[in-house]
């Protein structure tokens, strides 16, 4: 067995949402080998993988049985680094709450490569310039390198692009607008508490702004700069709509005249217009004051230029299964890259330095 043919041992960082998800994905994986799986909570120390992500059988590759009804693969979660340090593992799928930059980088120094759903590390050109230059030194002395992806920002606003632009020889601009009906959810604290849905009408909130900049922007960059079109600056905007009438979600009730909808736009500016732009719209009724042109959750992506564009991506989930389902969308890309990132030149590496990522699935 050549080294290209063999598998890439992985280990599984942080077992939230994502990273359960991600876990489960490695562990069915015919060219993936799980190595070690690194977790916060002390609860989750000592038990096994197959038991952290959910998997009750025994048909995935890597498994070795099942013991009490769990899953046992014979790899056990780990709140100790220098385990994880030590296992000489071939890539770290990083998926934590906050990026720890020290983490990142003792991780690449030990000689693993990194694949990433956090979004610090889409375009080094926006990255803080003393913390690209401490990574780019630990890519270096380890021999590897580190790729931020994941669903959106990731696949919807790089690989997306990317294909999209192949066909054309002028862009005149480029929309990238992603639609979430959040009419099922069951998360008051997080539509009415966090998001700002059910309240009266007001300026939308800055900090929200700034956080969409740091999150979308990169992309925007990547994308514009592969163009040959580099952006000049970024723009951030907000608005809302109001429910027309009285209406009940999964959430809780939303009165007229309160947030029912909130639109939020970063655009990526060219000699004063806007070349590219994310667009987010997430709603809870379509009884909207003023009426919005809104459609099912998903993406929509408009091309203009000498090749015109009009893309729908509707994802086919009904809407209170789509917290169960939508995990998968962030975590396969990131585990669907790890080969790619494995054989990659050292450094920080982009959608646009990595070949397109295909799927190994037999």
């Amino acid at each position: 067995m050549t080294a290209a043919d063999r598998p890439c041992r992985v280990v599984q960082w942080a077992t939230g949402t994502i990273g359960a998800r991600s876990l489960r994905a490695v562990i069915e994986h015919p060219r993936l080998d799980l190595a070690g799986v690194y977790v916060h909570a002390p609860g989750k120390a000592g038990r096994d993988a197959g038991e952290l992500c959910g998997l009750g059988d025994t048909g995935a590759p890597g498994v070795t049985g099942v013991a009490g009804g769990a899953l046992v693969t014979g790899v056990t979660a780990t709140r100790d680094v220098e385990r994880i340090l030590g296992l000489g593992a071939d890539c770290v799928l990083y998926m934590p709450l906050v990026c720890d930059i020290d983490e990142v980088c003792r991780l690449l120094e030990s000689g693993a490569n990194i694949v990433t759903t956090r979004g610090e590390f889409h375009h080094p050109g926006s990255m803080d310039p003393v913390v690209r230059e401490r990574v780019e030194a630990a890519c270096k002395s380890g021999g590897t390198s580190i790729h931020s992806t994941g669903s959106s920002p990731g696949f919807i606003t790089e690989a997306v692009p990317l294909v999209l632009t192949s066909i054309a020889r002028r862009v005149d601009s480029l929309t990238i607008d992603e639609f979430a009906d959040l009419s099922q959810r069951p998360s008051p604290d997080l539509l009415f508490g966090v998001m700002g849905f059910g309240v009266a009408p007001g300026a939308f909130d800055e900090g929200r702004l700034t956080r969409a900049r740091t999150s979308f922007g990169p992309s925007l960059r990547l994308i514009a700069e592969s163009l040959g079109l580099p952006l000049d600056a970024l723009e951030a905007s907000g608005e809302v709509a109001t429910a027309r009438r009285r209406v009940d979600i999964a959430a809780g009730t939303l009165e007229p005249g309160t947030v029912a909808a909130q639109r939020l736009t970063v655009s990526g500016i060219r000699a004063g217009r806007p070349l590219l732009r994310f667009r987010a719209t997430w709603y809870c009724t379509g009884e909207l004051e003023p009426a919005w042109d809104l459609r099912d959750t998903g993406w929509h992506l408009t091309v203009d230029g000498d090749a015109p564009l009009d893309v729908s991506m509707r994802l086919p989930v009904p809407l209170e299964r789509m917290a169960e389902v939508s995990p998968s969308y962030t975590a396969n890309r990131a585990v669907n890259a790890v080969r790619f990132v494995c054989a990659a030149a050292p450094g920080i590496r982009t959608s646009v330095d990595l070949p397109q990522i295909t799927a190994t699935l037999g």
